[in-house]
């Protein structure tokens, strides 16, 4: 069994709000993105506040980017393929997000952005992962389901179905089991749906982020199966096409892996950050000191073969458009890990 915390489904839902916010409530920043961009030295970020991406708010809470000459403009989103579009129109100048099937059929389609580095990295710990494949606790009870292997043919709750990140750590998971994702049935349901899910019956088992998977399993209504393997990520940085070339584009990178740098190697974290997590995402700290969280490159290398596993898994459930796999080393860019690290 993982870490057990206790953790109230009340606490778990405030920190699953900050995971899924739309609005300008983390920085006080205009949603609409990008109409302010374009000031001497303002770099325009897109992304999904959640603890997930750490070492950009600790980045920015430490001055950082200041001292790189950088004013961070960010602009919340709700998904990483929100932000897509806006990266392609040079609404946006990076986005940090998760990686999806759309993301890559954009890319086929010919909208231009680069991938530059990765995000959070699965720690493999069974005991402490912030991600899970949480089964019905009944249906491990009478022996129904004792291995992954034996979810095939079950339903799943992932939250953004079989082509967002979701999917991807999905597949990674069932892997263990010899099982895809077409071998399982996935209901699209957004997290804090999970756990009534799961309760009800309508599903035989889902996939939680950290808090609501704590929360399940406090709760005596699942139990994690499989976590995904160390090193597994589905999140990222990318840049647009056109801040690629620019002035700041070495700096704000350089700038985020001093964040990264801050973080502990283990998940677990200093008072110092959980208290500028907190404060940006409006999240009780204790609840946020009881959930897993990711690790992270010290470099925040891109991950390209990652990239290579996210696409063969969405080839093959069908949730990429095209038949041709894309050269993954023309969409990756890491030379700005390379000097960072430097």
């Amino acid at each position: 069994m993982r870490r057990r915390t206790l953790l109230s489904l009340a606490s778990a839902t405030a920190l699953g709000g900050a995971l899924t916010a739309c609005g300008s409530a983390v920085t006080g920043e205009d949603p609409a993105g990008g109409s302010g961009g374009g000031a001497e030295g303002t770099v325009r970020v897109g992304h999904l506040p959640s603890a997930l991406f750490a070492p950009l708010y600790v980045a920015d809470a430490k001055g950082y980017f200041e001292a790189e000459g950088i004013t961070l403009e960010l602009t919340p989103l709700n998904s990483g393929q929100d932000g897509v579009p806006m990266l392609a129109n040079d609404q946006l100048d990076v986005m940090v997000a998760g990686f999806s099937a759309g993301m890559f059929n954009a890319l086929e389609q010919g909208v231009a952005f680069k991938i530059v580095g990765s995000m959070g990295i699965s720690p493999g710990d069974p005991e402490n992962s912030p991600t899970a494949l949480e089964v019905r606790q009944d249906l491990l009870d009478d022996g129904t389901v004792s291995t992954v292997a034996d979810l095939e043919g079950r339903t799943i709750g992932v939250a953004g179905g079989p082509g967002a990140t979701g999917g991807y750590l999905l597949a990674a998971m069932l892997e263990e089991g010899g099982l895809s994702l077409n071998d399982v049935e996935i209901s699209n349901l957004a997290t804090p749906d999970q756990e009534p899910a799961l309760t009800n019956g309508s599903v035989d088992a889902a996939t939680p982020s950290a808090p609501f998977s704590s929360s399940i399993e406090e709760a005596g209504i699942a139990s994690p199966l499989a976590v995904p393997a160390e090193g597994t990520t589905g999140t990222g940085v990318m840049y647009s096409e056109s801040f690629v070339a620019a002035e700041h584009a070495q700096g704000f990178f350089t700038a985020l892996a001093k964040g990264a740098h801050e973080l502990g190697e283990d998940g677990t974290q200093t008072d110092e950050v959980y208290e500028i997590l907190a404060d940006t995402l409006g999240q009780d700290i204790e609840v946020l000191k009881a959930s897993p969280m990711y690790t992270y490159l010290p470099d925040l290398a891109p991950q390209p073969e990652q990239l290579e596993a996210m696409q063969a898994v969405w080839l093959e459930a069908e949730q990429i458009t095209y038949v041709e796999p894309l050269d993954i080393a023309g969409i990756v860019d890491a030379s700005f890990a390379e000097n960072a690290a430097g």
